[in-house]
């Protein structure tokens, strides 16, 4: 599986689209709204451009994509106000993979574009948006041509499968049934794939340009923790009733894995720390239910379908399309028993950086 060529969001505005099954990722947005406040103000009162280059990294489509663009422009906009300057040329970057459905963002620009003059006023400068497909584990951009850089639900995602020595039997993702060494591989491709992500970012961020990332983590050290792992260990428990039945072979199962790291704050610091191009302002972990509506009677559904939106294409690259709807009709029985005895919560782990030289 080449993950640069199948892992996206489900596309379009329907039933399973990203764009209609993402309020997890729309409330942690909201969440992380004051660190990333704090960084576009600060960068903004530090710098007082008259051009404005921001990039979203895995920005997916729907009406997430442009709640950060707002959020960011309603700050710079207030911060240009009290220093009594002209609002600057502000351009957009929106970037993901390749299959990421870019039509959605760009049939709604005009749209928002007209809803932020609204908000901000008139005197809002220009704005230009472009379409960046690519991995951001390589170079997007010119070089030091970026002054903010965001990302929010994207770097947990890796740039392939871990090459496993060891078969991860039964799973589908890291757990306590894993072998150590499968632990180990996951933990190196994440290592190498965040270091080479905050180098190719100093090398197209100007001088004291910044970053606000939030991916899921975790607060445990243990990589297979219940807390990071568990949503996953529940997919694959529906899977395996698929082998047990007939319709999916075992080998299949057995050669499937999630393109998936999510690390702890102390991880991610190191990291950072490691590579050396930054420095770290906020590092900051969150706590969200797997269901973020108010809808708890169907909180088995809200969450499948949220998975769905996000695993779909994964599974149908390795087990076709024609068995999606009974895998998912498995994963809300199992999920919807799971939440009525304990209140899972995904945790959200955010960095707020800036560039040093």
């Amino acid at each position: 599986m080449k993950v640069v060529e199948v892992l996206h969001m489900n596309g379009g505005n329907g039933d399973v689209s990203y764009a209609n099954n993402s309020l997890v990722q729309r409330k942690v947005i909201l969440m992380t709204k004051p660190i990333t406040e704090e960084a576009i103000s600060d960068l903004y009162c530090s710098l007082l451009p008259e051009t404005l280059c921001i990039a979203d990294l895995g920005c997916s489509s729907g009406a997430n994509t442009f709640l950060v663009v707002s959020e960011l422009v309603k700050v710079v906009e207030k911060e240009r106000k009290k220093h009594k300057l002209q609002s600057p040329e502000f351009y957009f970057r929106f970037n993901d993979l390749p299959g990421n459905d870019f039509n959605v963002i760009f049939q709604s620009l005009g749209e928002f574009e007209q809803d932020l003059r609204n908000q901000t006023g008139e005197e809002l400068g220009p704005c230009f948006f472009s379409g960046v497909p690519g991995s951001f584990y390589t170079r997007l951009f010119p070089s030091k041509s970026l002054h903010f850089v965001h990302s929010s639900y994207s770097l947990m995602w890796l740039s392939q499968v871990p090459n496993l020595i060891e078969k991860n039997k039964g799973n589908i993702y890291m757990s306590s049934t894993s072998p150590p060494s499968v632990i180990k591989a996951y933990y190196k491709q994440y290592g190498k794939d965040f270091t080479n992500f905050l180098k190719y970012r100093s090398e197209e961020l100007m001088k004291g340009g910044k970053m606000v990332l939030t991916f899921l983590g975790r607060e445990n050290e243990d990589p297979s923790s219940k807390e990071c792992c568990y949503i996953w260990e529940l997919l694959s428990m529906a899977l395996n009733e698929l082998v047990v039945e007939g319709l999916i072979e075992e080998e299949k199962l057995d050669a499937f894995n999630i393109p998936q790291y999510t690390p702890s704050p102390a991880e991610v610091k190191y990291i950072v720390e490691k590579e050396n191009s930054f420095t770290i302002n906020r590092l900051e972990a969150t706590r969200i239910h797997w269901n973020a509506s108010n809808d708890h009677i169907n909180g088995g559904y809200n969450v499948s379908r949220c998975m769905r939106a996000v695993a779909e294409p994964l599974l149908v690259s390795q087990f076709g399309p024609k068995l999606m709807d009974l895998v998912f009709q498995k994963y809300e029985k199992i999920v919807s028993y799971c939440m009525a005895k304990e209140k899972p919560e995904f945790i959200n782990v955010t960095v707020s950086l800036t560039k040093k030289k």
